[in-house]
C-alpha cells in the first residue's frame, strides 16, 4: 500500500471545510484525496493525476466518496479542468509534487536504476517522448544544464557528453544502460556513484516538465482561492521546494506596477498570507515507517480577501 506522506499535516493545513470545494492535483494512489473526501459532506473533491495507473488505484480508493471524481489529467492543467466542469472558485488546493513509491517501484515504468527496465520515465506513458528518445534529441550542453539544474549534478559535463554519445549510437534503451553511461563517465569513482540518483532525477524532471507544471499549478490554484482559501504544496526536492516557496513569498507581497519612468504607478497588495515561515516536516515515527518521507517539505499560505472582494 502506497503511504501518503504528512497525510495528517496536510489535511489539518488545508482546514478542509464539510461544503467546501476541493483539488488535490496529485492524486497519486489516493490517500491524501480519502481523507479529504471523507471530510466533506455536501463539498466536492476534484483529483487529478496523469499517471493512469494511478488514477485506477485513486477511483477505487475513493469509489466509497461520491463527493469525489477523479481525472486523468496534468495538474498544470488544472485551470483548464475547472472551467470545464463550470468551477469558478475553490476553497482549497494540495499539491504532492514529485515521483510516488509505486512508480519507482514499477521496473517498466524506467524511474528507478535499483533494476533494469525501458528507458521511458513519462508519468502518462501516452504522452510526449520517453527519456531514450529524449536523450537521443538533446545536445550535450543542453543536458549538462538539465543535470545541473535539476540534480545538482557537479561533474555534468562529463556525464552529459557519454550519455549523448551512447543515445546517439542507440545505446541507451534501459535503465541499465543509463546507469552504465554514468558510471563510464566517473571511472575514477568505486562502485555506484551518487550521481546515478541525481542525474536520474534530473532526467526524470526535465522528460516531464515537472518544474513548469507545479508553477502552472500554484499560480492557477493562487488565482482561484476563495478568500480564506488553502493551498498546501509538499516537495521533495530542493527545486521543488524552492519553486514552492518563492511562489509563496511572492504572491504574499505588495506587487508594484511601474510607469516607462520608474516611478510605480500602482500597488496591488498581497493576495496570500504564508501560514508556514519554515517548512513542515515529517516526524521521526512517519520517517522510520516510509524512510521515502525524509526529504519532504509541507508549505501552506492563506488567500487574503482583494478590493474586488470588498467591494462585493
Amino acid at each position: 500500500m502506497h503511504l501518503p506522506v504528512l497525510a495528517d499535516e496536510a489535511v489539518s493545513w488545508l482546514r478542509v471545510k464539510p461544503e467546501g470545494v476541493y483539488v488535490d492535483c496529485t492524486a497519486g494512489a489516493g490517500g491524501h484525496a480519502a481523507r479529504v473526501a471523507a471530510e466533506l459532506t455536501t463539498g466536492q473533491l476534484i483529483a487529478l493525476d496523469r499517471d493512469p495507473k494511478a488514477v485506477r488505484m485513486a477511483r477505487e480508493r475513493l469509489a466509497a466518496y461520491p463527493q469525489a471524481v477523479v481525472l486523468q489529467r496534468n495538474h498544470g492543467e488544472v485551470r483548464a479542468v475547472l472551467t470545464e466542469l463550470g468551477i469558478s472558485t475553490i476553497d482549497g488546493l494540495l499539491l504532492d509534487a514529485g515521483v510516488s513509491s509505486m512508480q519507482l517501484d514499477d521496473p517498466a515504468r524506467g524511474f528507478s536504476f535499483q533494476e533494469s527496465g525501458p528507458l521511458d520515465m513519462r508519468m502518462d506513458p501516452s504522452q510526449g517522448e520517453s527519456a531514450s528518445d529524449y536523450l537521443k534529441s538533446i545536445s550535450e550542453t543542453e543536458l549538462a544544464n538539465v543535470l545541473r539544474s535539476y540534480g545538482d549534478v557537479g561533474p555534468a559535463k562529463r556525464i552529459a557528453s557519454v550519455i549523448v554519445q551512447r543515445a546517439r549510437a542507440g545505446q541507451l534503451t534501459t535503465t541499465a544502460d543509463l546507469q552504465e553511461a554514468i558510471c563510464q563517465a566517473l571511472p575514477f569513482v568505486r562502485g555506484v556513484p551518487k550521481e546515478v540518483r541525481t542525474a536520474f532525477q534530473a532526467i526524470r524532471i526535465a522528460v516531464n516538465r515537472e518544474f513548469e507544471a507545479i508553477t502552472e499549478a500554484l499560480r492557477a490554484g493562487i488565482n482561484l482561492l476563495r478568500p480564506g482559501g488553502r493551498i498546501v504544496a509538499i516537495a521533495f526536492h530542493s527545486g521543488e521546494d524552492r519553486i514552492i516557496k518563492n511562489l509563496f513569498r511572492d504572491a504574499s507581497r505588495p506587487q508594484h506596477e511601474f510607469e516607462p519612468d520608474g516611478r510605480v504607478r500602482r500597488t496591488h497588495p498581497p493576495v496570500l498570507r504564508v501560514l508556514t515561515p519554515t517548512p513542515v516536516t515529517p516526524s521521526e515515527a512517519e520517517c522510520e515507517q516510509n524512510p521515502r518521507a525524509q526529504s519532504a517539505r509541507l508549505r501552506a499560505a492563506e488567500r487574503l480577501p482583494t478590493e474586488k472582494d470588498a467591494a462585493q
